[in-house]
């Protein structure tokens, strides 16, 4: 077993502590929610109880290595790994009481992406990859679709916490691309949208002013899964498109 097979068992026994203590407060009403930038950017206590166990474990097991982390921010280190977590991703669909969440964790080595979890413990999916050995869902192989008809495709996207003071909002990208698919999802999770493409459960995902730790462990899942990604612009953090081969070419020039 190498070292990345090693850090992958470690991160989805992780993942696994992390979404125990999502679930425990998970439809409850001790969630201390708080506004961040504005109130479609929201903290929770779950948040901030998954960061520090994530957090935690990684000190303990690997303590040179640094941490960047949605809540807590980087922790840099004079090593060549780097985990990129988020504890609670959909942390709106969270607080609502709706199940489409997930723990991200995503770890690079010398820059590079080598290891991905992705897991929504209220759905019971556990995505990972390592580089170089392919992408699984709960242990079972992940391949992008075959369609390459945009009729016929299922999209996601999301839109950006400032969408209500910024015309930048990603809403002429969605209504040029809503006529032409047979339908448009928002499922609030980045991390999932990214997986559910490597899956086959969507065609394409789309969004703009993302995160590093929206998207560590997602993009390595789509690369590893055989699908297709590439930043759509470098003005707006993280600004991805994700789709399945066929389809990539038929949504990229939709997409400014």
């Amino acid at each position: 077993m190498n070292d990345y097979d090693s850090i992958l068992l470690n991160a989805i026994d992780i993942a696994h502590q992390a979404g125990q203590v999502l679930m425990r407060y998970f439809r409850g009403n001790s969630l201390d929610i708080h506004a961040k930038l504005n109130e479609s950017d929201i903290v929770t206590v779950a948040d901030k109880a998954s960061e520090q166990v994530i957090i935690d474990c990684i000190h303990r097991l690997y303590p040179s290595h640094s941490i960047l982390a949605e809540e807590s921010g980087s922790q840099t280190h004079g090593t060549s790994f780097r985990w990129v977590i988020d504890p609670l991703d959909g942390t709106t669909n969270y607080s609502s009481g709706l199940p489409t969440f997930a723990i991200s964790i995503g770890v690079e080595h010398n820059g590079e992406r080598v290891v991905g979890v992705v897991f929504a413990p209220a759905l019971n999916e556990l995505f990972t990859a390592v580089k170089g050995q392919g992408a699984w869902l709960n242990g079972n192989p992940l391949h992008p679709k075959e369609n390459d008809r945009i009729e016929r495709a299922v999209i996601s996207t999301g839109f950006p916490v400032d969408k209500g003071t910024n015309p930048d909002n990603n809403l002429d990208n969605f209504a040029r691309v809503m006529p032409l698919v047979r339908g448009i999802r928002r499922l609030g999770s980045a991390a999932l949208d990214l997986c559910y493409v490597a899956a086959g459960f969507l065609d394409a995902y789309w969004e703009c002013n993302l995160h590093a730790w929206d998207a560590a462990a997602g993009l390595l899942i789509i690369d590893e899964a055989g699908a297709k990604w590439e930043y759509y612009r470098e003005d707006r953090n993280i600004s991805v498109i994700a789709a399945s081969r066929p389809m990539f070419n038929a949504l990229r020039p939709l997409i400014k």
